[in-house]
């Protein structure tokens, strides 16, 4: 296997990884933390307590995109995303054996938020140095496609981890499952970073990182050289960002209270449409990746967030008819609009960023959006429904959020046309911004 392969397996591998450890949360959050941990409240309250539990994962992910981009850029890349997957492991494996609020009162969900932050923080890290590895190791005319691949770690972890929360729910009883059944695929997470350090640690470093460092230019404060010389590629990083995480947040997280509270099936079903349609992103995420390297990255973002803010108000009122059946495929599709923006972005957040700041600038964008985004969807779309009755609310709360994307995507210069991955994004970022379906 050459380098540019290992690379992208290793950064595969371990972003899905990460991933089944911060889904799992969210999953169980949706599902059984509320009960768990905060057995004094209402159903409904308690489940809102346990989704902000899970925000606190998004509040730690900038800080870890700050600290680990940092040393990423200073110390080089592959060190870092080993610490930050053992981070990441070893606070979802003391996850799996926590005493619950029955056990040990208040201290239950104190110990579940300082577990949830530390998850964030090696979640905050890991992204952006595993897009920055894959990217600079790769064909340097494919680079949306080499980008995209740690983007499909995503689909992956959800699929492992909805994948092992159905299997229990299948097989066990409704008081087995909330009694020990939720901590088994906590602490699975334990052998499965075994795994992934196995094949992390024989990568090399990256090549472009190696130039600069032997040429003496490594940054001394990345995070202030980001803000002094990247802030226009920071904020449409973070605004094409908000949308893209609002609508998959939806679609595949809160579809999973939706479907259950409000109309009252199963968690069976809606982990069945999030387990096929992660399945299909497995495959459409590197597809839009590489569609990008041919027609531009902001027409294919901007294609897949006109088509997720229209579907946005399909999705409810198909999710109401109660058919699983349909309620599968409303998923799917969702979840595809959703890869069409997914696939293209790692490569647009990355190239807009120089390589000697690429690993902090890339963080920083892609995790600050994700507190605006992901952290409050779930808890603004449970609100939204409580107080209007309805989940049309919702769907506009989504289509607004995919508004601001499309925005951030008029301004942002089109990548993919720097003719290697070295063109200086400041001087790019000062020409004017050209229509987001524009080639």
């Amino acid at each position: 296997m050459n380098t540019s392969r290992r690379v992208i397996v290793a950064s595969l591998v371990g972003t899905s990884l990460e991933w089944y450890d911060f889904f799992l949360y969210a999953s169980a959050a949706a599902l059984v933390f509320g009960r768990l941990f905060f057995p004094s409240f209402d159903p409904l309250t308690g489940t809102l307590l346990a989704f902000t539990t899970y925000a606190v994962g998004f509040v730690a992910r900038p800080l870890g995109g700050i600290v680990f981009g940092h040393f990423g850029d200073r110390a080089g890349r592959k060190n870092v995303l080993v610490a930050t997957l053992l981070l990441m492991g070893g606070a979802t494996f003391l996850i799996g054996v926590l005493p619950t609020h029955a056990a040990i009162g208040t201290a239950a969900p104190v110990l579940l938020v300082t577990l949830r932050f530390l998850q964030g923080l090696g979640l905050g890290g890991e992204w952006g140095g595993a897009v920055v590895m894959s990217l600079e190791h790769g064909d340097p005319a494919r680079r949306g496609l080499s980008a995209s691949w740690p983007q499909v770690g995503v689909p992956a972890g959800n699929l492992l981890a909805s994948g092992v929360l159905w299997l229990l729910s299948a097989t066990l009883s409704e008081s087995s499952f909330l009694s020990w059944g939720w901590r088994v695929p906590f602490l699975l997470s334990g052998l499965l970073v075994l795994v992934g350090l196995w094949i992390r640690i024989a990568v090399t470093e990256s090549p472009a990182f190696a130039q600069i460092a032997a040429k003496g230019g490594k940054a001394r404060l990345p995070l202030i050289e980001v803000l002094r010389r990247h802030p226009r590629g920071l904020l449409v990083a973070m605004a094409a960002r908000i949308g893209t995480d609002v609508a998959f947040y939806t679609f595949s997280l809160y579809v999973l209270t939706y479907v259950t509270g409000t109309v009252g099936l199963p968690r069976t079903v809606a982990l069945t449409g999030v387990l096929v349609a992660s399945g299909l992103q497995l495959v459409l995420i590197p597809l839009f990746g590489g569609l990008s390297d041919r027609l531009g990255r902001r027409p294919v973002y901007a294609a897949g967030a006109i088509a997720a803010a229209i579907w946005g108000f399909a999705f409810f009122p198909l999710l109401d008819t109660g058919n699983t059946l349909v309620i599968v495929l409303t998923v799917v599709v969702a979840l595809a609009t959703h890869a069409a923006m997914y696939g293209p972005q790692a490569a647009l957040v990355a190239e807009m960023f120089s390589t000697r700041l690429r690993y902090s600038g890339a963080s920083m964008g892609y995790q600050i959006a994700g507190i605006f985004g992901g952290a409050l969807a779930p808890i603004i779309a449970i609100k939204l429904v409580a107080s209007t009755g309805s989940a049309f609310a919702v769907s506009v709360y989504v289509a607004a959020a995919l508004l601001l994307t499309l925005v951030a995507l008029a301004f942002a210069p089109e990548t993919s046309r720097f003719p290697t991955l070295d063109t200086d994004p400041a001087s790019a970022e000062a020409a004017p911004g050209r229509s987001p379906l524009a080639a």
